[in-house]
């Protein structure tokens, strides 16, 4: 049975939207891999950071893509936070900014 892929808010949606053409290409194709795989997606599509966060690793010759996301009762996949990658390692913020809203869903 196929995942579902929603969105936290509109804006993360928007964040990915607003991305180079060819990395949203890549993340739509990422996306469907997670839709048909789920949890058992992984590296180098997808990897765990622990505590029931996720990123989704779109990529492409302009530019390298993040999407943060996590695992819902049934079946349901939220997309927490987006952001296109500047350095090396993945900015402390973004990864604040994701951690946060994983908090939100889980505690209301």
């Amino acid at each position: 049975m196929a995942f579902e892929v929603e969105y936290f808010h509109e804006r993360v949606l928007a964040e990915i939207e607003s991305w180079p053409v060819d990395v949203l290409a890549d993340y739509a194709r990422l996306v469907e891999l997670l839709i048909e795989y789920g949890p058992s997606l992984r590296l180098p599509h997808s990897r765990s950071l622990g505590e029931g966060l996720f990123e989704l690793r779109p990529r492409s010759r302009t530019g390298i893509g993040r999407a943060f996301y996590c695992f819902m009762v049934g079946k349901r996949v939220t997309v927490l936070h987006a952001f296109i990658k500047k350095t090396q390692q993945t900015p402390d913020r973004e990864l604040r900014m994701a951690r946060k809203r994983l908090k939100e869903l889980q505690h209301g």
